[in-house]
């Protein structure tokens, strides 16, 4: 069997940007490597660190940094754990990848030298496409990358654990034809206007936000602050902030872009529950830096989140999603955060954020090349 994870499919297009939109955003930090999760000596029992109220401590710098894809690939289909000498050949392979990608910034391709206006805009086409092929569809190296890319401490085949074939379930028949819909209207309108791109495009929620929180290429980090009646969780990439409150209260009605999130104790575990998104977010599984209008329906989802300290290094996070909008039965998963030592430096996307202005001024250009070729051919 080729033991060969896809590159992160927790969304399909993750790696495959394009690349105005890598050039313009960059993390402002180096991400720091996960430490080694250790174990308990043998014959000992490990316990948790407590607060000072008597709870178990998740106070830390965390991390879900993992080759191990959202979705089982086809190739491990009926295999819902690995073997320890599988988990070396995977993350042997990872680290060959890896090393093909460390000179990859310097060997990239010289960008394109302005032309003069009135040039033919076929001419510019095909300098940009070769552009493009020398730069082979993407300009990050391993500067950006996380090297430390290891499977999940589980074993798992796939962060998915219900269904137990890993896959999300079928959307249901709306659902359905709402992403079709979506998907016709972006061909049709293409790049419009900062309304048609993602909220990952517009540096306003990224795949890691939550919840559930899931991984991407880099930037897997989050600090998480505890007291007696909130935990903070700070996430680096788009640095966003869940403030979850602990004390009892209801849930506030406003829908918002990650949820309104409550929690509680039961027993030595934090569960979290969280409704009321605003549904202006793009589709689990769906490629997610295509602008486009794949806005998926999410106003009846709830997450329900729990966090467990199992290990010394290891802060075990598992989540359930219930949203019949969109699937026809709940889907859930399981992802163990590593510790490492911080900090987590904000990622200032907004600040850095050239790609918007780039991807909508090249879609017009493209319209105006396809405009130009039309009127060639109809002569």
């Amino acid at each position: 069997m080729n033991l060969r994870f896809p590159a992160l499919a927790v969304f399909s297009a993750a790696v495959l940007l394009t690349p105005a939109l890598i050039s313009a955003q960059t993390s402002a930090s180096r991400t720091s490597p996960p430490a080694k999760s250790a174990s308990a000596a043998p014959g000992k029992t490990w316990t948790a660190p407590r607060t000072a109220d008597g709870k178990p401590d998740l106070s830390g710098y965390w991390t879900n940094t993992t080759q191990t894809p959202l979705q089982r690939p086809s190739a491990m289909a009926g295999k819902e754990f690995l073997t320890d000498d599988e988990i070396s050949a995977l993350e042997g392979t990872r680290r060959d990848t890896d090393s093909q990608w460390k000179n990859r910034g310097a060997n990239a391709a010289a960008p394109p030298k302005p032309v003069p206006v009135g040039t033919d805009p076929t001419a510019v086409a095909a300098q940009i496409a070769a552009y493009n092929a020398a730069r082979q569809g993407g300009d990050y190296n391993s500067v950006f990358l996380e090297s430390d890319r290891k499977v999940l401490p589980n074993k798992r085949t796939s962060i998915i654990t219900d269904p137990k074939d890993g896959q999300l379930p079928p959307l249901t028949p709306e659902a359905k034809q709402k992403f079709e819909a979506g998907q016709a209207f972006h061909k049709q309108h293409y790049h419009y206007g900062p309304e048609d791109q993602t909220s990952i495009e517009r540096c306003i929620t990224w795949i890691t936000s939550g919840p559930p929180m899931l991984p991407s290429f880099y930037n897997n980090n989050y600090h998480i602050v505890q007291a007696k009646d909130f935990v903070a969780i700070a996430v680096e990439m788009v640095h966003d902030v869940r403030i979850i409150p602990l004390d009892g209260r209801p849930h506030d009605p406003m829908r918002q872009w990650t949820g309104d999130s409550r929690g509680r104790w039961e027993g030595d575990t934090l569960v979290v529950e969280t409704k009321n998104f605003n549904g202006k977010r793009g589709w689990f599984g769906a490629p997610q830096f295509d602008g486009n209008d794949l806005r998926r329906p999410d106003e009846k989802m709830r997450v329900t989140e729990r966090f467990s300290r199992t290990a010394p290094g290891i802060l075990n996070y598992s989540f359930t999603v219930d949203d019949p909008g969109i699937y026809t039965k709940p889907w859930s998963g399981e992802v163990p955060l590593r510790a490492f030592e911080g900090p987590v430096y904000e990622y200032a996307c907004h600040e850095g954020n050239h790609a918007m202005a780039l991807t909508l001024s090249g879609a017009r250009t493209d319209e105006k090349l396809a405009e130009a070729a039309a009127k060639r051919g109809s002569n």
